[in-house]
């Protein structure tokens, strides 16, 4: 089974092959109050953006969803509180690389077992991260970034959207392919606080995963995106450049959100909420406004494509990880 496959089949699911293979809805008054949906990271980055699109367009099908944004420890706050709450339909979390698998990987303890303490629904979208610069950084193109780093590396730092995630990873990554190893790594609590750093220019650049706000920064030229860390250029911004096209071999970073409830939560429950998201992610409008927001939708996951996928998550991360020196 190769990737795609596992992680749901891609962007196009027909109504008829919906509607024959989701699970018969839960019986009873699920829900009859608001449900919270904890996205474990700042507002502002790529998960806080999948999860507002998701709960604003899952309310005909399951009611009102509240974002809550709990950010911090690179996730793992958020991802602990959705861990320990009570499992009765009324609190998901979005889970994604970073939090379900390098940061339990890498770190010497977090609040939680990823693949203990949560209940898997479905793999919501893929992002990537990008190479940002400040409009004062004096490179055009990657190549000539990468020129000017090794040039200046004392004097430079990157932000990312904390320790541990997906985009600290791509920073060191992009630290190691381009041996620049004294450019300083500032961490922040969310991509949202290292964005509003990387305009004003504490940061000469970031590591931070493509959103639809990073792009509009982009053609505004607040900030100037040099290449996506991807296999290929994104839908939404096809005339940038991926880093491997831009002359960066092997300089591929990109990250899943994905919808988790507590383990423990009522299987009838688990179903309700799998077939609302799998009409959401259906949804073409839903494809588009994902696409626009720099990420790729995944439409047709299930809850046993997304426990394989962060099998084969956590396989693929580990021996980089530990080669990256990072591995506790």
């Amino acid at each position: 089974m190769n990737r795609r496959e596992i992680l749901g089949g891609g962007l196009a699911l027909s109504a008829s092959a919906l509607s024959s293979s989701l699970p018969v809805l839960a019986q009873g008054k699920y829900p009859d109050r608001p449900i919270k949906l904890i996205v474990p990271f700042s507002a502002g980055g790529v998960v806080d953006a999948v999860g507002r699109q998701f709960a604003e367009r899952i309310r005909p099908h399951l009611g009102t969803i509240v974002v809550e944004n709990l950010g911090g420890a690179g996730g793992t706050i958020g991802m602990g509180e959705t861990a320990r709450a009570k499992p009765d339909g009324y609190t998901l979390g979005l889970g994604n690389t970073s939090t379900m698998i390098i940061n339990p990987t890498i770190m010497p303890k977090v609040p939680y077992d990823p693949a203990k303490d949560f209940a898997p629904i479905s793999i919501l979208a893929v992002s990537a991260s990008g190479i940002i610069v400040h409009p004062s950084v004096p490179a055009k193109t990657l190549k000539e970034f990468i020129a000017y780093a090794k040039a200046n590396q004392e004097k430079m730092s990157y932000g990312s959207a904390g320790a541990g995630t997906m985009t600290h990873l791509a920073g060191e990554l992009f630290k190691h392919l381009t041996k620049t190893p004294k450019i300083v790594h500032v961490p922040y609590k969310g991509a949202g606080p290292s964005i509003n750093d990387l305009v004003g220019g504490a940061v000469q650049y970031g590591t931070i995963n493509i959103t639809g706000q990073l792009l509009q920064l982009h053609d505004s030229g607040k900030v100037r995106i040099l290449a996506v860390a991807s296999e290929d250029r994104l839908k939404g911004a096809p005339k940038i450049p991926t880093a491997v096209e831009a002359g960066l071999p092997n300089m591929i970073a990109t990250l899943f959100t994905g919808l988790v409830a507590p383990a423990g939560t009522p299987k009838p429950i688990l179903d309700q909420v799998y077939q609302a998201t799998q009409k959401v992610m259906q949804d073409p409008a839903m494809q588009k406004a994902l696409i626009e927001q720099g990420l790729e939708p995944i439409v047709g996951s299930s809850p046993d494509k997304m426990r394989a996928f962060l099998k084969e998550e956590k396989e693929r991360w580990g021996p980089v990880l530990e080669a990256a020196g990072l591995k506790k």
